[in-house]
């Protein structure tokens, strides 16, 4: 709790994922001095809950950032400091206030933010890991990973835009790649000198990035930065002799050309950009493992396979982009038969794969081999949310952990609904989708629920849109596959699907809710708990 002495500003709850306010993992030698006196040291304790134990830097905007650890929750957390509070700590603390009402898997988490007049200092996530900047020192990435850092990038700022904010801080210093795979944006700014149009640029210039090994904006960049922002140390494009920048296959071989062609769509002005949440639908096409990447063509477009009934790319369908209208000919009639396994880099999203038999015994010739029997254990659900394409009211979205927290008499529950089970004929649906952080066979899903009468379906996908309305719209309208026994078949408030391919893997669930049971005042549903069994 913060001491007497200091306001605290509210933030989120339970592990939300939040922009970060303070980034400090790229500092730059550039940046402004940090006033010494009074400064921290290392085992104090701020707000009587935040140890500080080790100085790690001084942070691109000259805040003093350091490891810590809540001593309440005994977590890890960084600490950024600034002097003075008051006044000159406005900007940072109003982001942020703006950072903690919005919750993302690719935005940092914040904790606290809090001003002791002499002193101010927000509390966010502690991310073990390091920033694209300081990644791409070994080299320009793979295309494969270039694409799955946009999309994450992509996906945090369609979820800041939602809300009407702007980030207005994106560049390699402020994507974060922690040691496990998880792409986070970090360091979120509120001086209203951005815009969203310059978020989705700035995407292009973290492609361009990624793919290259130097940023398209030294001379001017996207939001005004300067070296104490924390870009002095990256490198400037190749650029001819008019100033232009050289596209990405110019400089590097193997780039393909539709990923080429995105990246210098996004940084030409000239070209208006697609919306945050239609970028973050197109990234999330491209963003194919690397075992799949037959599907791609280095030296052209994309190839296509066969027809899978697969929607045009949401990106064409927008419109606005010179790739779109290059390339139509192509899509109109390709796009439909477009096969793109999906991946996040917390975990693989692939198309689901055979499981391989048991190799034959002494005992047994070849032929008569038969599978290893597989024991099914209790799967970890990795993450959780509740999906509403028909409401731009995100309120019944909240409460999603409380499906996979172990207790029954705590679960996650509709708004009364009048006159008809089917959501009062206002939606289609409702559901709960879960990914279990890599394929699994999967041998049962159980759904506990406060009432019977209930309806309900289990399909799979592969796909992971944006957490959004029209996120929420792309998923339901790629999940097609339903799978396990039908809801008819559930026994009371327990409802479970078996009988699955065990021949089949999936990774992400969704429990589609279709008719809800009485209740007091009009139909209501909760859904207190989801376990899904497997190997």
């Amino acid at each position: 709790m913060p001491s007497s002495s200091g306001s605290s500003i509210d933030t989120i709850t339970e592990g939300g994922r939040v922009t970060q306010v303070g980034e400090g993992q790229e500092a730059d030698e550039s940046a402004p001095p940090v006033m010494t006196f009074g400064a921290p040291t290392a085992g104090e304790v701020l707000a009587e809950r935040y140890e500080l134990v080790e100085h790690i830097n001084n942070d691109s905007a000259g805040r003093l950032v350091w490891r810590g650890v809540d001593v309440i929750l005994r977590r890890p957390v960084a600490v950024v400091l600034r002097y003075p509070g008051g006044d000159s700590a406005t900007e940072m603390l109003q982001a942020a206030v703006a950072a903690s009402r919005v919750i993302h898997p690719n935005l940092v988490g914040v904790y606290d933010a809090i001003d002791e007049a002499d002193r101010a200092y927000v509390v966010r996530e502690w991310v073990d890991g390091q920033s694209l900047r300081d990644l791409a020192t070994d080299g320009p990435l793979d295309p494969a990973r270039a694409t799955a850092i946009g999309n994450a990038v992509a996906s945090a700022l369609a979820a800041v835009h939602a809300t009407g904010m702007v980030h207005g801080n994106v560049h390699p210093g402020t994507v974060m790649i922690s040691d496990e795979g998880r792409v986070v944006l970090a360091d979120a700014r509120t001086d209203g000198a951005d815009s969203q149009e310059n978020d989705i640029r700035a995407v292009g210039g973290v492609l361009y990035f990624a793919l290259t090994g130097s940023w398209p904006h030294a001379e001017a960049p996207l939001h005004g930065a300067t070296a104490g922002h924390g870009r002095a140390a990256i490198p400037d494009a190749v650029r001819d002799a008019g100033g232009a920048i050289a596209a990405p296959r110019q400089v590097r071989a193997g780039v393909p050309a539709y990923l080429d062609d995105l990246t210098m769509d996004l940084l030409d002005a000239e070209i208006a950009p697609p919306s945050s949440d239609v970028l973050a639908a197109e990234l999330a096409r491209l963003d194919v493992p690397a075992e799949d990447d037959h599907y791609l063509d280095n030296s052209g477009p994309l190839r296509f396979a066969a027809d899978t009934g697969e929607e045009p790319s949401p990106l064409a369908a927008a419109g606005g982009r010179k790739v779109a209208v290059g390339i139509a000919g192509l899509l109109a009639v390709a796009l439909v038969g477009l096969l793109i396994g999906i991946i996040a880099l917390g975990g693989d999203d692939k198309d689901p794969q055979p499981t391989p038999a048991a190799a034959p015994t002494a005992s047994a010739p070849a032929g008569d081999a038969t599978p290893a029997a597989v024991t099914a254990r209790k799967l970890t659900v990795k993450n959780v949310r509740i999906i509403d394409p028909d409401s731009s009211n995100r309120s019944e979205v909240r409460g999603a952990e409380k499906v996979i927290d172990g207790d029954e008499d705590n679960g996650w529950e509709t708004e009364t609904y009048k006159n008809k089970p089917n959501f009062g004929n206002l939606k289609k649906g409702m559901g709960v989708w879960i990914d279990l952080g890599e394929p699994h066979t999967v041998k049962s899903v159980q759904a506990v629920l406060s009432a019977t009468s209930a309806s309900a379906q289990l399909f799979a996908g592969t796909t992971n849109p944006p957490s959004s309305s029209n996120g929420d719209k792309q998923l339901v309208a790629a999940y097609k596959t339903a799978i396990g026994q039908p809801f008819e078949d559930h026994d009371g408030t327990t409802m479970t699907f078996n009988g699955f391919d065990a021949d089949q893997k999936y990774q992400y669930l969704l429990f589609w809710i279709t008719e809800l049971p009485p209740a007091e005042d009009g139909f209501k549903l909760g859904v207190q708990e989801i376990t899904v069994q497997g190997s």
